[in-house]
């Protein structure tokens, strides 16, 4: 493989980012890190998949690339288990020395990020590098949310506050609002953040499995426990938990978590002894966990564990003024990317985009940007360059409803004034009004 290195000024915001190369092959190892190796990262090689997750879990951002033969995918497979277990959102770019279909499968289903088959392209794999080391949008904002609508200045302010002392948040809104960066925030924030933040996806954690991957157990204590392991509390251990859609939770698991937060120790299967817990609770969820407790579906005593300090997230529909923000926040981002130059959006681009109800939120918004990337056009962005699941989606929208709602942001940012607002729709003043007698659009008092 030849190497064939990036320029610094494509790689400027990767610099405090480290890549794992991990290959038992010695050789292959070499070849690897020699491929990879610029000032843009620290490169480090590792010749034991097993200690991946410790390596990742010791450096603020990490992509891990690993190497291995076709006979090596079962360890490695666990190895990536373990590590997304620790620290969900790491990369990890394979390459296969003798791959098949069945093993690119097997890993793209495991989470994998990437995939190459040796003989690898050396620029190929440096791009794929390059583009899940830099900051990611979660973590590029670790100090300002993206926007400027008076609803996210507000939650600025807070999150500050918050941060500042030892309380359990719980943070609610849509999919897609943003919840787990606004968790990161406050642990930065946060007298506890040279700990780990460890995020847990309650959801996707079965209620059988709940004790052992959140309080850990000892060997022996079940068929298979071969060795004893860490909980993902303990883990977090000074530092901070994020207990994502914990709404999701049985109540048998939630039964478990007061135990643990209440008690404010673990009890490990198979350990005679408690391990004593020190971590910030942070929790979030996208349903409404009032009704649910109405309902029956999720514990009261719980809920009040829980709900100390509340943040709320708006969706983006609600805070429109942000979406021009954004898209230019994640056009910088792709822009990154050595093979795109994207110039931006063309007006009527926009002016659609602004006009969405984005029901995914700025998750749906970062996807649509991260989809240009297939394609880049080396002009501004036209509706015609967008993926045409999207296009159906604005097209379903009524032309009546847009209209309304470029006439409401123009009002309102302008304080309801017409003269102001007509400008900024670059209408007469007396179409203003004409539209806002069509549309019913009265200042309320």
């Amino acid at each position: 493989m030849a190497s064939n290195r990036p320029t610094r000024s494509s790689c400027l915001l990767a610099a405090s980012s480290w890549v794992f190369v991990c290959d038992t092959d010695e050789g292959r190892r070499r070849q690897l890190t020699t491929t990879l190796s610029n000032d843009a990262y620290r490169v480090e090689g590792l010749p034991d998949p097993s200690a991946l997750a410790a390596a990742a879990a010791r450096v603020p951002r990490a992509v891990v690339v690993v190497g291995f033969a076709a006979a090596q995918i079962a360890p490695v497979l666990a190895a990536v288990h373990e590590l997304h277990r620790l620290r969900s959102r790491v990369p990890v770019i394979f390459v296969a020395a003798d791959g098949s279909e069945e093993v690119a499968v097997a890993a793209l289903r495991s989470g994998v990020n990437d995939y190459f088959r040796d003989p690898v392209d050396a620029d190929a794999l440096q791009r794929s590098v390059l583009r899940y080391a830099r900051p990611a949008a979660e973590t590029a904002t670790d100090t300002t949310l993206v926007g400027s609508s008076a609803a996210l200045r507000q939650i600025e302010e807070y999150l500050d506050k918050v941060a500042k002392r030892n309380v359990t948040v719980l943070i609610t809104g849509e999919t897609g609002t943003g919840k787990e960066l606004v968790a990161t925030r406050i642990h930065e924030r946060s007298a506890r953040r040279l700990a780990r933040f460890v995020s847990v996806n309650c959801a996707a954690i079965p209620d059988g499995l709940l004790e052992s991957e959140l309080f850990g157990f000892e060997m022996g204590a079940f068929t298979g426990a071969a060795a004893p392991r860490q909980g993902l509390l303990q883990i977090a251990d000074r530092g901070t938990v994020f207990l994502d859609e914990v709404g999701d939770l049985g109540l048998t698991a939630q039964a478990k978590l007061l135990r643990a937060i209440e008690t404010r120790q673990v009890y490990p299967l198979g350990a005679k002894k408690p391990v004593p817990l020190d971590v910030r609770l942070v929790a979030a969820t996208n349903q409404n966990l009032e009704a649910a407790v109405d309902e029956g579906r999720f514990r009261k005593d719980l809920y009040f564990r829980l709900n100390v300090v509340r943040i709320h997230l708006p969706p983006l529909r609600e805070r429109r003024s942000d979406i021009r923000a954004l898209l230019d926040f994640y056009l910088r981002e792709l822009n990154q990317d050595p093979d795109a130059h994207v110039e931006g959006f063309a007006d009527e681009t926009r002016e659609a985009l602004e006009a969405y109800d984005w029901p995914g939120n700025v998750r749906e918004l970062k996807n649509l940007v991260d989809a240009i990337l297939v394609a880049p056009p080396s002009r501004p962005v036209r509706l015609a360059d967008l993926p045409e699941s999207f296009r159906a989606r604005l097209k379903a929208m009524p032309a009546s409803a847009t209209e309304r709602r470029r006439l409401l942001d123009a009002l309102l940012a302008t304080n309801w004034n017409k003269s102001q607002a007509a400008s900024i729709l670059h209408w007469s003043r007396m179409t203003v009004y004409r539209k806002m007698a069509k549309y019913s659009v009265v200042r309320s008092a």
